[in-house]
């Protein structure tokens, strides 16, 4: 497969407000028609990332480039980019339909063009017949795909959505996830899109970039991201982990919890502390006369798809997720195969992420 063209290339970000740095040295690109996910916790610079994108801000430091043209002094509205925010900002004055194509009125497009291209985007989001609804009787599910659909009706090259289903309930907010993929996938547009949700970046991004206090600490797809963060912070913000001291003996083989775990990882030399990432759900638990650990369970929680237990060994507590469940009290085996062991360096050591 040939590489895709890089559509945006962000070069040397760094961006400040009265002194304090807000963003430090970003570099990114986002290939065309892509699915990119700015990832992280409240204040680590996501949204100020997507603003530089947009033209709502820019950069103290750095370049930004579309398709190779450097466009960091480029106003918002001669960007080819349209931008989703969280309060959707609806006219209530006006209809769905004229909420819609109040763009397209402001180019001067054909009355005619208009009404077949607010139908198609009415279609897409499914609400048609909705066309002369007000705004004001609509759900905040509904808002929010009108929203999205008055951005994607002026054929935006890049649609930015900054935390767009954030007042949404859980169930509606799954179901819209679901949606903005599929029509992403439908229209073949780029769609960089800002969360502090795990579950959302996992279910919808082409690209994940975990970012914490102004710098991207990993880019990967959802997988490499998931089975192999770069660090303990993105260990624990994407899902759930077993983060242990451990000491590296030497290649393939680490120490941890009293026991040598054969593992796949190397490079890291010889009797040398790391940190050992385990998921949960990659501890397999065996009767206690086979386990290269053996323990006791503490505590259970009954989490729907699966059980959730604590299982303490006496030198450590392992959270495991199974969907058999072992009683509070009982003794059992656990059982860890080596490409689920997660080698790391310790966090105060960490070399910079590879972006």
């Amino acid at each position: 497969m040939m590489e895709q063209e890089h559509l945006i290339d962000l070069k040397g970000i760094s961006k400040e407000y009265d002194g304090n740095v807000v963003l430090s040295d970003i570099n990114l690109y986002v290939r065309k028609k892509e699915f990119v996910t700015l990832l992280g916790p409240s204040g680590c610079g996501k949204t100020t990332t997507l603003r530089i994108i947009g033209g709502f801000e820019y950069p103290t430091t750095g370049e930004v480039y579309f398709e190779g043209k450097e466009i960091s002094s480029l106003p918002p509205y001669k960007r080819r980019v349209n931008t989703v925010f969280q309060k959707y900002a609806l006219f209530p004055h006006l209809n769905v339909q004229d909420n819609i194509a109040f763009g397209l009125k402001l180019k001067k497009v054909p009355k005619a063009e208009i009404k077949k291209k607010v139908d198609r985007m009415l279609e897409l989001v499914n609400l048609s017949g909705y066309g002369k609804r007000s705004v004001d009787q609509l759900s905040g599910g509904q808002q929010q795909r009108i929203a999205i659909a008055r951005a994607l009706v002026n054929e935006p090259e890049v649609l930015l959505l900054d935390e767009p289903l954030g007042a949404l309930d859980l169930k509606l907010r799954k179901e819209m996830q679901l949606e903005l993929k599929n029509m992403q996938q439908q229209l073949g547009i780029t769609f960089i899109y800002v969360t502090h949700d795990q579950e959302e970046a996992l279910t919808m991004s082409d690209t994940i970039v975990v970012m914490r206090d102004g710098k991207i600490l990993q880019i990967g797809d959802p997988k490499r991201i998931y089975d192999e963060p770069a660090n303990a912070f993105v260990a624990n913000f994407i899902g759930e982990s077993n983060i242990l001291k451990g000491t590296m003996i030497r290649d393939e083989l680490v120490h941890f919890a009293g026991y040598d775990f054969p593992c796949v990882d190397s490079g890291f030399g010889e009797n040398t502390p790391v940190d050992v990432v385990i998921r949960p759900e990659d501890i397999m638990i065996v009767g206690e006369d086979i386990g290269q650990l053996t323990g006791t369970v503490q505590s259970v929680l009954f989490k729907g798809v699966h059980y959730e237990m604590m299982i303490s060994t006496g030198e450590v507590t392992f959270k495991v997720h199974s969907t058999i469940m072992q009683p509070q009290g009982s003794r059992v085996g656990i059982n860890i195969v080596p490409f689920n062991i997660h080698i790391m360096k310790p966090m105060n050591e960490e070399a910079p992420s590879d972006v």
